[in-house]
């Protein structure tokens, strides 16, 4: 089904939910990230998500949704449905309306259930969310974002080649002006010789993309839901490695996520160099304090 497209907030909720309901409140809510985010309250006793930004920021929302919508359509793991989005020109704001997620009490195995669930979403049918023939199995229907940096999903014949193309160069080439001559000449290296390091799949998995901890919840049936994607079909274990980034979950999870798709027992000496990307991202986003975390990585690898 194709996204609603408004050109005003009120027109939006009209085509949604009919011409007698309207807004009778708007609350701030946490998880706009980039983004304002909000809970309205409609005159039906219904509730939407809204997360708005300037009207040139609406290629965000327009990537999110359909990230969103991939990863709903595996019926794998809880998403949120996409309503809407648009630009409201009076307001001078782009949106993005979803379904808002009313929490419920974590219902019991909630981490080992999310471990199956997102291993289930990785082993899913990757053939409607990329552009190209099978013999280009790797990338996206289209370009989107990682955190507010573009992020190129051109189809690549081979996973080592898209994360080389794709993922690493552009933050490397970004983050330039950051290294010394020795950090350059190990980006070099690096870069070159990735298949000394990384292993091709045994399949390609679309993955959520930034399922760091801040993007999955608990939602209205007590199990995970996933959002704020920056999905993209590649390798099940960059998405891991993802996870245990920033803290990770408890070890349940991915005894479970094991049990479904089995991890290669080289995984830990990989999961590192996949989360090079996101750390020259949030150098290149944030500045000089993730450049020691960069530094790190490079010297272990090249």
């Amino acid at each position: 089904m194709d996204t609603l497209f408004a050109d005003s907030l009120d027109s939006a909720i009209a085509t949604l939910f009919g011409t007698d309901v309207r807004i009778v409140s708007k609350r701030p809510v946490y998880g706009g990230d980039i983004n304002e985010a909000y809970r309205l309250s409609l005159s039906d006793g219904s509730a939407v998500f809204m997360k708005c930004n300037a009207p040139k920021n609406l290629a965000f929302f327009q990537a999110e949704a359909e990230g969103l919508k991939a990863l709903r359509k595996t019926k794998t793991i809880g998403v949120p449905i996409v309503l809407g989005i648009g630009t409201d020109k009076k307001q001078k704001r782009s949106f993005l309306l979803m379904e808002y997620l009313e929490a419920a009490p974590k219902i019991k195995g909630y981490y080992e259930i999310f471990g199956r669930e997102l291993a289930a979403l990785h082993c899913a049918d990757t053939s409607a969310f990329i552009t190209s023939d099978n013999s280009c199995p790797f990338g996206f229907t289209a370009d989107n974002y990682i955190g507010a940096t573009p992020q190129s999903n051109t189809p690549k014949e081979n996973w080592i080649a898209f994360f080389r193309n794709c993922r690493l160069l552009p933050q490397m080439q970004m983050a330039e002006k950051y290294f010394d001559s020795k950090m350059s000449r190990q980006c070099e290296k690096l870069s070159a010789h990735l298949d000394k390091y990384l292993i091709e799949p045994k399949f390609p998995s679309l993955i959520h993309g930034d399922l760091w901890s801040g993007n999955a919840a608990c939602g209205p049936d007590g199990k995970a839901w996933i959002f704020d994607p920056a999905a993209y079909v590649g390798h099940y274990e960059a998405e891991l490695a993802m996870t245990e980034l920033f803290g990770g979950y408890p070890a349940a999870f991915y005894r479970a996520y094991n049990e479904i798709n089995p991890i290669d027992s080289g995984y830990p000496e990989r999961k590192m160099l996949y989360n090079l990307y996101h750390l020259l991202n949030h150098l290149n986003l944030f500045g000089t304090s993730y450049l020691g975390a960069v530094q790190q990585i490079l010297n272990r690898y090249a």
